[in-house]
C-alpha cells in the first residue's frame, strides 16, 4: 500500500481514501473533480480593513508632517508636528509588517472555499471543502496520483 497523502483528517493510499471519518475504496470513485465555491465577501472586507488598518497611521504622519510644513507657526511647533509625523509614521512600520502579514495568510486561505467532488455508486458526493489551498491542491493532486496509481512525489 502506497500513501499519497496524510493529515490529520485526510489519507489517500492506493487502495483507499479517508476523509474527514468517511472512508471509500479507491475503486468507488468513479470521477473526481473539484470546484470554486462561493466568494466570502466578508474574508474580502476582512482584507481590506486589514489595508485600511496599516493606511490609517501613515496617513497621520503625512498630515502631520504637511500640517507642519503649511502652518506658519513658531519654529517649535512645526519641529513638533513635523516629529510627531514622522514618529507616528516610524511607530507605524511594525504594526504595518504584523498586518502584512495577514493580509499574505488571508491569500493564501483564498475568499472562496474549494470543493473535492466524487461519483460514488452513482451519486454525486462532496469529498472535501476548504479554503486553504496549498493544502486542497496538496490533496487534489495526491487524489489524482493515487486514481492513476502513479508514483509517489515528494
Amino acid at each position: 500500500m502506497i500513501t499519497y497523502y496524510k493529515d490529520r483528517d485526510v489519507l489517500i493510499t492506493s487502495d483507499r481514501v479517508r476523509i474527514a471519518g468517511h472512508e471509500w475504496a479507491l475503486d468507488d470513485l468513479a470521477q473526481v473533480w473539484h470546484r470554486r465555491g462561493r466568494r466570502l465577501w466578508g474574508k474580502v472586507a476582512g482584507r481590506g480593513a486589514l489595508a485600511l488598518a496599516m493606511l490609517v497611521p501613515v496617513g497621520l504622519g503625512a498630515i502631520g508632517v504637511l500640517l507642519a510644513l503649511a502652518l506658519r507657526s513658531s519654529a517649535g511647533m512645526t519641529v513638533a508636528l513635523a516629529g510627531g509625523g514622522i514618529l507616528v509614521g516610524l511607530i507605524a512600520l511594525p504594526l504595518a509588517d504584523v498586518l502584512l502579514e495577514r493580509v499574505d495568510r488571508s491569500y493564501d486561505r483564498g475568499s472562496r472555499n474549494l470543493e473535492i467532488w466524487a461519483r460514488v455508486r452513482g451519486a454525486d458526493v462532496l469529498l472535501l471543502a476548504t479554503d486553504n489551498r496549498q493544502r486542497f491542491g496538496q490533496i487534489y493532486r495526491a487524489l489524482q496520483r493515487a486514481l492513476e496509481g502513479g508514483p509517489i512525489i515528494r
